[in-house]
């Protein structure tokens, strides 16, 4: 059945795009949160450990909302590793990192998420869709708050 509510199919396709970007990088981080959460060490590891514990599980109910906005605009969320890798502008991590080296990380993808919010508020305001843009604003107050959070842990 066509979809009519009020944002024209090519808005509809331009803002599903972005939010297929702003999808893969907020599963990409998923992941790199959870993987530094089971292997962080050293003196802060249980601060740590609980924190990352709680970024993680934000992100993976975040990535439901936005597959599920993409879904209610009538186009499929992407949804596997090969689609994701296409799509991030977030970089998986490699090897062994300090704890250190793991917040820094940590708050480029916060950072990078809210860029990639961000960058999908024009296209959709034009469309005058306040759903997603409801969706991005949430975002990136909780994107830029967890990136302070993480970059005062930094000395």
């Amino acid at each position: 059945m066509k979809i009519n509510i009020g944002i024209e199919e090519s808005d509809r396709k331009d803002i599903t795009a972005g939010l297929s970007a702003l999808l893969a990088d907020t599963y990409t981080l998923y992941l790199k949160t959870h993987n530094y959460h089971w292997n962080v060490t050293g003196p802060m590891f249980q601060g740590l450990h609980t924190l990352f514990e709680t970024q993680y599980t934000e992100l993976a109910l975040a990535v439901d909302l936005i597959a599920e906005r993409i879904r209610a605009l009538g186009e499929f969320a992407p949804g596997s590793y090969k689609e994701f890798a296409k799509l991030t502008s977030i970089k998986e991590a490699e090897g062994h990192s300090t704890a250190d080296e793991m917040i820094k990380d940590l708050v480029k993808g916060q950072e990078a998420i809210a860029k990639t919010a961000r960058s999908i508020v024009p296209v959709a305001d034009k469309a005058s869709d306040e759903p997603t843009l409801d969706l991005l604003t949430q975002r990136m107050q909780i994107h830029e708050k967890n990136a302070w959070m993480l970059r005062s842990l930094i000395s």
